[in-house]
């Protein structure tokens, strides 16, 4: 079964935050506070945990409206997304100005070369590393005041009533098993997206690196 519910944010970003360090093995997020017409939004976005063994894959790139498809256009605030494409979904997998086309994953940075020639080609592969390198990758592009588009699961702070989008990250691929298996789906990806003073819009993506990147028609791992 997918995501309960799935959407996109669409709003100003205000501020961002990192978790304060801790020793207990917590997940640990960068956490961004959008404003939108309902109020402000809390969002966390997972970059793993300093204690974890799980390790986290991410990459940051960037697209034209076009080419990000119907979620650009949007006005400010919170929309629901059917998860189908055409809806303004996201899909790591199956996205065509999402997906690595060189079908190349890379255990550390690859020489700046090779990423120049990469993007060239409209490759955008992932990179592997510690919660301070996706940390360090995601946060140049959270200019406060610019134009946010978060995709994810929303929620409501039951003690606080505090708005907010969680599952910000990979939400299919989780092998069986799981505690997440029940939430795999296609086209309900979360994924961080500031709009650029040009128009476009640089894109950070994020997965555990035990999630998949080949999936079927229920989101579930694949050989």
């Amino acid at each position: 079964m997918p995501l309960p519910s799935y959407g996109v944010l669409a709003g100003q970003l205000y501020r961002h935050f990192r978790d304060d360090p801790d020793h207990q093995g917590r997940w640990f997020h960068v956490n961004l506070e959008v404003d939108a017409p309902s109020g402000r939004f809390h969002c966390a976005v997972d970059v793993d945990s300093h204690k974890s063994n799980v390790g986290v894959r991410w990459k940051v790139l960037t697209l034209s409206p076009l080419e990000l498809g119907p979620a650009a256009a949007l006005a400010p605030g919170y929309h629901d997304l059917a998860a189908a494409p055409g809806s303004g979904a996201l899909d790591y997998l199956r996205h065509p100005f999402l997906v690595d086309h060189a079908g190349v994953v890379f255990q550390r940075r690859p020489p700046s070369w090779l990423q120049e020639l990469l993007e060239l080609l409209g490759s955008h592969p992932w990179q592997v590393g510690s919660y301070e390198d996706a940390t360090a990758a995601l946060e140049p592009i959270l200019v406060e005041g610019r134009r946010v588009l978060v995709f994810g699961e929303p929620f409501t702070d039951d003690d606080q009533g505090r708005q907010g989008m969680h599952n910000i990250h990979q939400n299919q691929g989780d092998p069986a098993g799981s505690q997440w298996w029940d939430e795999n789906g296609i086209w309900q990806d979360g994924a961080t997206l500031t709009e650029r003073p040009d128009g476009r819009y640089d894109v950070f993506l994020n997965a555990f690196s035990t999630q998949a990147g080949h999936t079927d028609d229920d989101g579930h791992p694949v050989a």
